[in-house]
């Protein structure tokens, strides 16, 4: 895709990823850019900032875990910068721990970063079909080809987006719609910045993490997808290495999963020693 004249709405823009992709998208001469936000201030702030005499933007309040607003984001994007041609969906939350977390916060986690991703689609997936095109992003995780130490949540619904985009795409694909996936490792992001006031004093931060293949800032992230976008590959992998972990998980899972426990194990013992709860249980 040549994001260049495109219309583009990107959901979870008010900061991290998704803020630096509508920079980046911006930059790259998309004529429209929809901001959507649950910070719908943070989401007005960036729609300011990207917008251009040649990028048409606008900001809004918005529970990406909502179809009824997600449906009235769409309706809006085309009646105020034309029909959509990318549809990032993005948002996305954290909730540590394993099977004992709350049924509320299962619920609400795979609202927020699954059903997003189905209300996305069904949204645009009719206007792209009869156009012939159109392309979806759906930001996953690398937790999504891996796993998630420390939180049986974010894996679980992580994994299903990949599942769904595959399966988008495999059912769309010849009808015009091109789909990626954006499954990066740690990103400096209010995110990691809440998993990081979490850790206790002592413990290193990539300790049996992604962390220590290197904290990506969000706009690398954002050039990566750029690219990514360019040339129509389904995997976006910002943290090349996560593209050998998935051959290794699957030519060996066994081996993969004991390597994983060690790294389970040295995690929890770091948190242990430091006098606090390992994420996830021990």
């Amino acid at each position: 895709m040549d994001l260049a004249g495109k219309v583009v709405v990107v959901t979870g823009g008010g900061g991290g990823i998704g803020e630096a992709m509508c920079r980046a998208f911006a930059a790259e001469g998309a004529a429209g850019v929809a901001v959507a936000d649950i910070d719908g201030a943070a989401a007005a702030r960036v729609a300011e900032d990207v917008a251009s005499d040649t990028t048409r933007t606008f900001g809004v309040g918005l529970d990406a875990g909502d179809e009824v607003a997600v449906q009235e984001l769409v309706r809006r994007t085309e009646e105020e910068l034309g029909p959509v041609d990318l549809f990032c969906a993005n948002a996305g939350i954290m909730v540590v721990g394993g099977v004992e977390v709350p049924d509320e916060d299962w619920d609400r986690i795979i609202r927020v970063n699954l059903k997003s991703h189905i209300y996305a689609a069904r949204a645009v997936l009719p206007g792209f079909r009869q156009r012939g095109e159109g392309y979806l992003l759906h930001t996953a995780s690398a937790a999504g080809l891996l796993t998630q130490l420390g939180s049986a949540p974010y894996s679980v619904t992580k994994h299903a987006v990949v599942a769904l985009a595959e399966w988008l795409s495999i059912t769309h694909g010849d009808a015009g719609v091109r789909v990626s996936c954006l499954c990066p490792q740690a990103v400096a992001t209010a995110m990691a910045g809440g998993a990081q006031a979490r850790r206790p004093a002592g413990v290193e931060p990539g300790k049996g993490s992604a962390g220590a293949d290197g904290v990506l800032e969000a706009a690398d992230v954002a050039r990566t997808v750029v690219e990514g976008l360019a040339a129509e590959e389904f995997l976006i992998l910002p943290h090349p290495a996560v593209a050998t972990y998935e051959q290794r998980r699957a030519t060996d899972r066994e081996r993969w999963l004991r390597g994983m426990r060690r790294a389970q194990a040295a995690m929890v013992a770091a948190w242990t020693a430091a006098g606090a709860n390992p994420p996830g249980g021990s």
